[in-house]
């Protein structure tokens, strides 16, 4: 009768190979996460009027306005500038963060998760 439960002497080649290959990937996406955090992206708005800088940390680091783009009878027009160069910004960190982490997780096909669970 065949014997139940478990694996009968430690992990198969196979497992352990892939421990050591989730580790590494583990380590690329702290590592890249940490290059991520340290970047800084602007974006402008209204021609040049509005430009903001925000950084991988998903912070505003600085709000630059030109001085013609103040207008006290069209605030709100400033406003939405000021939100588009933000939100610009935003989009970029984020488009570098997902490329940077679809590289590294685009491995996880060889490790046998792409298609499918291997069991």
């Amino acid at each position: 009768m065949a014997k139940r439960g478990g694996f009968s002497g430690g992990m198969p080649g196979n497992m352990s190979n892939l421990m050591k290959q989730a580790q590494r990937m583990q380590r690329q996406m702290e590592e890249t996460t940490k290059e991520l955090e340290g970047r800084e992206y602007s974006a402008s708005a209204g021609g040049g009027a509005v430009s903001v800088t925000v950084s991988g940390k998903k912070e505003v680091v600085s709000v630059k306005i030109a001085p013609e783009a103040v207008d006290p009878d069209d605030v709100e027009m400033l406003e939405d500038m000021i939100v588009a160069a933000v939100n610009e910004a935003f989009r970029q960190m984020e488009e570098a963060s997902s490329s940077a982490m679809s590289k590294l997780t685009s491995g996880l096909g060889g490790l046998g998760m792409g298609g499918g669970l291997p069991f």
